[in-house]
């Protein structure tokens, strides 16, 4: 159990305000709880782009960047959710490493897949595009909105089910998944496990030890920029997943001259067709070293922290939570509020007005919520400024 008192590399960050708005300089004038969304960049990931960017501007895009960075930031990324450097690729967004996986699989009609209507709609349309190939889509339905568990998943499998695809962290409920426990019952089953991991990857503690594929824009939890994600395949599947788009970057072409046969890299870089975001690779080495350098045991710890806060005092206004309560061992740090007093969608431009950043989302039945998302470095006084305007 974390002890309050006790330092952390994360100590410095958040006690001591002028190195908090130095590293963050959204502290300076905003309280930003909303890191489920798109977050601001941290300084240092800003310092590194503009280093690039400056050399850039004096000579290539390619030859000013570091040969080192591209081969350090796979193995960051694999560091992290536990997963060998040969396994990552970098592609542009979440949605394409998921789509990646929906066309690059050889399905056969009459093959069926399992994904969760209420997900983000990033992890619903790529698996429902695949109707015109004959694949026939599954919904689950949990018990539970955003709470998808094994006991769901058991009655809607079968022996043509050939992946199932869930997120990591439901994007409204704040639900997190049991991904060991699911991706064990589906490995038993003989079925694919993809995982969006855009909702948890460097927030929480969380391994692609039992799924399949996994893919996450750096711009959320992770503290990167847009249009960078990290894509995982396991090493077994390279042979199963085809690159579903083809380029110079992808397949062996020496001095640059195309060879009569098609000959893909035997690691992960298979995926990368063209290429690469090389400023938002720079970016995104900066934020995964940060994230590594203060421990994402740490950070967990941290965020399940602040998130525990919002849920005790917004209970004690008499606010609904959407998704786990306090001390459920499946909450994340999304927390999502409902409330019968409060026009939501007006208190979240008042506290837009007041500088406190959320989110507003709505529910398939059109409730509207209030999600925060608070992150290692905000305050505990952040969250009471948040509560002082409900």
């Amino acid at each position: 159990m974390e002890n309050p008192s006790a330092p952390t590399p994360l100590t410095p960050l958040v006690r001591n305000g002028a190195a908090r708005r130095r590293e963050f300089p959204v502290c300076e004038k905003k309280a930003f709880l909303a890191h489920a969304g798109v977050s601001p960049l941290p300084r240092r990931v800003t310092e590194a782009m503009r280093c690039y960017l400056d050399a850039a501007a004096r000579d290539d895009q390619e030859s000013t960047l570091p040969e080192r960075i591209v081969g350090e930031t796979r193995q960051l990324a694999g560091k992290l959710i536990g997963a060998s450097a040969e396994e990552i690729a970098f592609v542009g967004s979440t949605s394409m490493g998921l789509a990646m996986v929906a066309t690059g699989l050889a399905w056969q009609s009459g093959d069926n897949l399992v994904c969760y209507r209420d997900d983000y709609p990033a992890n619903v349309y790529p698996w429902v595009d695949l109707e015109r190939r004959g694949v026939r889509v599954r919904f689950v339905e949990p018990k539970q909105y955003g709470n998808v568990t094994v006991e769901d998943l058991e009655p809607i499998v079968d022996d043509r089910t050939r992946l199932v695809a869930l997120a990591s962290t439901h994007f409204v409920s704040g639900w997190r998944l049991d991904v060991d426990r699911i991706g064990q019952f589906l490995k038993r089953e003989g079925i694919l496990f993809c995982l969006d991991g855009i909702q948890s990857f460097g927030a929480l503690q969380t391994t692609v030890r039992h799924a399949d594929f996994a893919a996450a824009d750096a711009h959320k939890w992770l503290l990167g920029p847009l249009g960078v994600a990290i894509f995982y395949v396991r090493h077994e599947h390279f042979g199963k997943l085809h690159p579903p788009l083809v380029g110079w970057r992808n397949a062996v072409c020496p001095d640059y001259i195309a060879e009569e046969k098609l000959t893909f890299w035997p690691d992960a870089r298979r995926y990368e067709p063209g290429s690469l975001n090389l400023v938002g690779l720079v970016g995104l080495h900066a934020a995964l070293k940060m994230i590594l350098e203060l421990g994402i045991d740490v950070i967990e710890q941290r965020v399940l922290r602040l998130a525990k806060q919002v849920v005790s005092e917004a209970q004690r206004r008499g606010f609904e939570v959407l998704g786990p309560e306090l001390d459920n061992k499946w909450m994340s740090g999304i927390v999502s509020l409902l409330s019968k007093h409060h026009d939501i969608e007006r208190l979240h431009a008042k506290l837009v007005q007041a500088n406190v950043i959320t989110s507003l989302r709505r529910r398939r039945d059109g409730v509207r919520c209030l999600r925060v998302s608070a992150h290692f470095y905000n305050r505990e006084e952040e969250i009471e400024r948040l509560m002082m305007w409900t």
